[in-house]
C-alpha cells in the first residue's frame, strides 16, 4: 500500500493554478502537466508499506501532539532544482514555521515505524508539472519570469490527512484514510 500525509488545497486557489495551468501549458507541450483535482501539500510521503502496517502508521500520527491552525498563503512559482535545469515546476505554499514545525513531528513520529526521514528539506509547494527533459523550458520560464509572483489565495487549515496512493495509467487516484484535526480531540 502506497500513503502520504498531506493537506487538501482549497477549491478557490486549485481553480486559480488550473487556470493558470492552462495557460502555460502552451508554451511547453513537453511537460508532464499534473491533474490538479488531485495536487496537495505533502508534509510526508511515506512510499510502499505493508498492509499491517497501516495501523501502526495511523496511530503513530493520532499521537501527535495538538497544533493550531495554520495559515497558508498559496503564492509564487518556481523550479526544481533549477529554472536553468528544471525537473519539477511548482507554485509557492508559504507559512509560519508551523507548518515546518509539524511536518518534523510527523517525521518524529514515523521514523521509529522504520520510515527514513526525509533527506531534502522541507520546502512545501504544489506540484504543476515535471520535466523529462528541458526542451521547451526557456519558453515556460519566460512566461513565468513575466508574471512575477502571482497570488492565489490563502487558508486558514484546522486538519491534515493520511492519503492512499494508486498509480494507474491515467494518473494516481488518491483515498483519503483518516483525517487528523489539530486540536487533536478525536481522528475520523
Amino acid at each position: 500500500m502506497r500513503v502520504f500525509v498531506a493537506m487538501d488545497v482549497p477549491e478557490g486557489v486549485r481553480a486559480a493554478l488550473a487556470e493558470l495551468s492552462a495557460r502555460l501549458q502552451k508554451t511547453c507541450s513537453s511537460a508532464r502537466w499534473v491533474r490538479l483535482e488531485g495536487v496537495h501539500i505533502t508534509l510526508k510521503f511515506v512510499g510502499e508499506v505493508p498492509s499491517e502496517n497501516l495501523e501502526r502508521i495511523r496511530q503513530a500520527l493520532g499521537e501527535l501532539p495538538g497544533f493550531a491552525p495554520i495559515q497558508l498563503r498559496f503564492t509564487g512559482l518556481g523550479f526544481f532544482p533549477s529554472a536553468r535545469r528544471p525537473r519539477v515546476f511548482w507554485a509557492g505554499v508559504e507559512a509560519g514555521p508551523q507548518l515546518s514545525q509539524l511536518a518534523a513531528a510527523i517525521e518524529m513520529k514515523l521514523e521509529p515505524l522504520g520510515i527514513p526521514p526525509e533527506k531534502r528539506a522541507f520546502h512545501p509547494h504544489l506540484t504543476l508539472a515535471r520535466f523529462e527533459s528541458p526542451q521547451g523550458t526557456p519558453a515556460l520560464s519566460a512566461a513565468v519570469e513575466a508574471l512575477g509572483t502571482p497570488e492565489f489565495g490563502s487558508e486558514t487549515f484546522q486538519e491534515f490527512h493520511l492519503y492512499q496512493s494508486v498509480l494507474k495509467r491515467s494518473g494516481a487516484e488518491y483515498t483519503r484514510l483518516v483525517t487528523y484535526p489539530f486540536s487533536r480531540e478525536q481522528a475520523s
